[in-house]
């Protein structure tokens, strides 16, 4: 079951990667009307949650620039922005070398407990693989609204 999940997350990734291929640098920071933030927010922010899940589940060193997190963290947005945000290459190179890292995963890393549970509102991870899968729910959320944004900019 497990493979499973690396699999999905692989798949999942590879989606990503391709959505964003015809995307302009421009389009990258359209914000269309009720939305709260734009493509490479979006696109920034899964590649921060990503690390930063990482981290948690495999106490893994976090493998992004800092600045990250002041600009793709929840409740940031681009309008805020003090910092020059990443390229859309950039964006994509990160997504790229998480993938990467998908093949180094087991199952046997996925069904390791936690240091501590990660809790989230009502819900708590007590497992990599259940942080993990979140992971991928949560990606998949964020890609949903980037396919949205980029039917509202074209």
């Amino acid at each position: 079951m497990t493979q499973s999940i690396i699999n999905t997350g692989k798949v999942l990734r590879q989606i990503v990667i391709g959505r964003l291929q015809d995307v302009s640098e421009s389009q990258m920071d359209i914000q269309p009307e009720g939305f709260h933030n734009t493509v490479r927010w979006n696109v920034g922010h899964m590649v921060y949650w990503l690390d930063k899940f990482a981290s948690l589940s495999f106490s893994s060193q976090s493998a992004i620039p800092a600045q990250y997190e002041i600009l793709f963290n929840s409740g940031t947005k681009p309008s805020n922005w003090t910092l020059a945000p990443p390229t859309k290459d950039e964006l994509i190179a990160m997504l790229t070398e998480q993938l990467s890292r998908f093949s180094e995963l087991t199952s046997e890393m996925l069904e390791q407990r936690l240091i501590s549970p990660f809790e989230m509102g009502p819900f708590q991870f007590v497992t990599a693989g259940e942080l993990f899968n979140f992971a991928l729910i949560h990606e998949a959320l964020h890609l949903g609204v980037i396919s949205s944004q980029l039917k509202l900019t074209k």
